[in-house]
Order: structure tokens, then C-alpha cells, then sequence
């Protein structure tokens, strides 16, 4: 049976959610790798240097807090 997906985009399978719910580290990671592009579009941030140049680079702090929520929603839903 082939796996579902949405605009094609493989989605997680429903045993990866469970087992990550139940606490597997493999599975948090799995799901972590799987959200990794939208979290780091979401961190991507435009600076400028001193002479006015534009650098996009993805703000690791930001990106962090957001993997640390993902993680603490996984693990806590009742």
C-alpha cells in the first residue's frame, strides 16, 4: 500500500506519530527531520552587513525554540 501524501509530499506515517508520542527518540527525530524545512523557512531572517549588502541566513536560536516547542506539544498531548 503506498503511503499517503498531500501535493506530492510523502506524510508521516500514523505508527511514527504514535511512537513518538509514546517518547521514542528516533521518532521525535524523524518527525523533527520531516518539519525541518518548514521550521528553517520560518527562521530565515535577512541581514545586512556594514555596507549595506543583504545576507539570508536561518536564525539557529529561533530554530531551536521552535524544535524545543514541536518536541514539548508531541510529548505532552494528553
Amino acid at each position: 500500500m503506498k503511503n499517503p501524501n498531500y501535493k506530492d509530499i510523502e506524510l508521516l506515517p500514523l505508527s511514527v506519530i504514535k511512537a513518538a508520542r509514546a517518547g521514542d527518540a528516533e521518532a521525535v527525530e524523524r518527525v523533527l527531520r520531516y518539519y525541518e524545512g518548514y521550521i528553517n523557512k520560518l527562521c530565515t531572517r535577512t541581514l545586512y552587513d556594514e555596507y549595506g549588502q543583504p545576507h539570508v541566513c536561518v536564525d539557529e536560536y529561533m530554530k531551536r525554540r521552535l524544535e524545543i516547542k514541536l518536541i514539548s506539544s508531541i510529548v505532552t498531548i494528553p
